[in-house]
């Protein structure tokens, strides 16, 4: 079997996909021919793919996933784990017992992806005892965090450029959703690249319907009810500048009628684990949070993320409300920002020390300032933002391009984007029994609690949605579902087949 063959027969047997998004498959070629790699990818364009299936098809050897969250890291082992690749991660959370037993397990090269966080990995006796093991390349995640000049700099990923000393003939892939070029051509020479293969998608999202409304207090609740009423029955998130008004807003919310749950890192793990699973299986609609949650977050079909303040920064605004639409299906990106948030920004930078560090968020933030205050198209100002030219002048799905739908108390989908849902949407819902659907989630959720693992870690909601259309009555007809691969197939195929035909 050729080297093409048997990227496609992986991604059919694990993924259950027939065929790849934009640039995947040149990327895993670029990984298994031993070669670096440097990968910018919106949210949901299929990052994580890109490495795990190049680590699932070098047997015996173990891809080293470096990542910032250690919820992000289980959730992804999880996933593999049902779709039958050997997968784990190493972590502080974990009894003494547990790590050595991985270790070992590890060390004999049992796991095709090893998770480890960039605080462990920065340590001397973690570099050394990787020596024992048979690591096939370097996946390092949220990349840009490497970079003084990325929205989300940690100094541990600066030790990260160790791994080119330590391990020089091992490829290092490094991804991220939102790097301008500046920061990735950091990331390139602090990770010491060697002649890198560089993968830079589009930024320019047509399935997402900005909406940028300048607000005061009492406009913005109103403004929030409205969309959410808008999207009643749907997920969607909001971010919250602060854990106290988390609170405020999911009172206010359950108060009108709207299931919604808060997410901040003031609460205990273990609720806000629970939380993040509730509104993962559907179990609430809106989930109102601090950016302390989504990193990572995997629910494709959100159809609205609604922010009550000022990002920090472009790129924590893009990659936040990049959260809608993962499933490429029309959504709404509300900004609903208010006079003081830029007099609170300004109060924050002015605590900064750093006369350098003090410059750069004084420049991210005449940035976003100069964003919502522009007369511009949004998704013009932010390809842009990124160093990608953008040749139209109206997108049709911003405030800017189609000012009529910021006049509307409720956000209509411009003209273009309306003609594509009507197409489309509810695609999502257009010709699916919604009984059977509804079974399916119930038979999703029931199996997730006896699987002790989030739901959607089961069947995505896509993959429901096609059986729903797909009704397939046999196995071998289940096999042909986007999603459903060999293991998946083994474990659940019968319930499915079951549940389609209770229907």
């Amino acid at each position: 079997m050729g080297a093409s063959d048997q990227i496609k027969e992986g991604l059919k047997r694990y993924w259950g996909y027939d065929a790849f998004r934009p640039k995947q498959e040149e990327i895993v070629r670029n990984i298994l021919d031993g070669r670096d790699v440097c990968v910018v990818m919106p949210t949901g364009g299929g990052k994580s793919l890109c490495y795990q299936l190049p680590a699932v098809l070098q047997p015996g050897k173990t891809a080293i996933v470096v990542s910032p969250l250690i919820a992000l890291m289980q959730d992804q082992v999880a996933q593999l784990t049902q779709m039958g690749i050997p997968a784990a991660v190493l972590n502080s959370s974990q009894g003494w017992n547990q790590q050595r037993e991985t270790e070992r397990r590890a060390e004999g090269g049992e796991f095709r992806l090893l998770y480890l966080s960039p605080e462990r990995l920065a340590k001397r006796e973690m570099l050394e005892w990787l020596e024992k093991v048979p690591v096939s390349f370097f996946a390092i995640d949220e990349a840009h965090c490497i970079s003084e000049w990325g929205h989300e700099f940690r100094p541990d990923y600066r030790q990260l450029k160790l791994l080119r000393k330590e391990f020089p003939a091992k490829p290092i892939a490094a991804f991220t959703a939102s790097a301008t070029q500046p920061v990735r051509h950091d990331i390139i020479e602090q990770l010491q690249l060697k002649a890198p293969g560089k993968f830079i998608a589009s930024f320019y999202r047509n399935n997402l319907n900005y909406q940028v409304v300048k607000c005061d207090k009492s406009s913005q609740r109103a403004r929030l009810l409205e969309i959410l009423r808008k999207h009643e029955g749907e997920s969607a998130i909001v971010y919250s500048p602060t854990k106290d008004k988390v609170g405020r807003i999911v009172e206010m919310l359950e108060e009108q009628g709207i299931r919604a749950i808060g997410y901040h890192a003031g609460m205990e793990a273990a609720e806000r684990k629970e939380n993040q699973e509730r509104w993962m299986s559907d179990d609430a609609d809106v989930l109102v949070g601090t950016i302390a949650f989504g990193l990572g977050i995997n629910k494709a079909p959100v159809r609205a993320v609604i922010h009550l303040s000022l990002s920090k920064s472009i790129e924590q605004y893009y990659q936040e409300a990049g959260r809608a639409g993962r499933d490429g299906l029309p959504s709404d990106c509300f900004l609903l920002w208010q006079i003081q948030d830029q007099i609170l920004l300004r109060h924050f930078i002015g605590k900064i020390v750093d006369p350098e560090e003090k410059a750069r968020a004084q420049k991210r933030q005449y940035e976003i300032q100069r964003f919502v205050e522009s007369k511009k198209c949004r998704h013009k100002m932010i390809c842009e933002h990124f160093g990608e030219k953008a040749s139209w002048e109206k997108c049709g799905a911003c405030d800017v391009c189609t000012p009529q739908i910021a006049d509307k108390p409720v956000a209509v989908m411009p003209q273009q984007a309306a003609k594509s849902k009507k197409r489309m949407v509810r695609s999502s819902n257009s010709g699916i029994d919604q009984v059977l659907l509804a079974r399916l989630k119930q038979w999703r959720l029931s199996r997730s609690r006896t699987d002790k693992v989030p739901a959607f870690v089961i069947l995505h909601d896509a993959t429901l949605e096609h059986l729903c259309r797909a009704r397939p009555a046999s196995l071998v007809e289940l096999r042909q579902t986007p999603g459903i691969g060999e293991l998946k197939l083994e474990r659940y195929g019968k319930e499915i087949l079951q549940a389609l035909r209770r229907g």
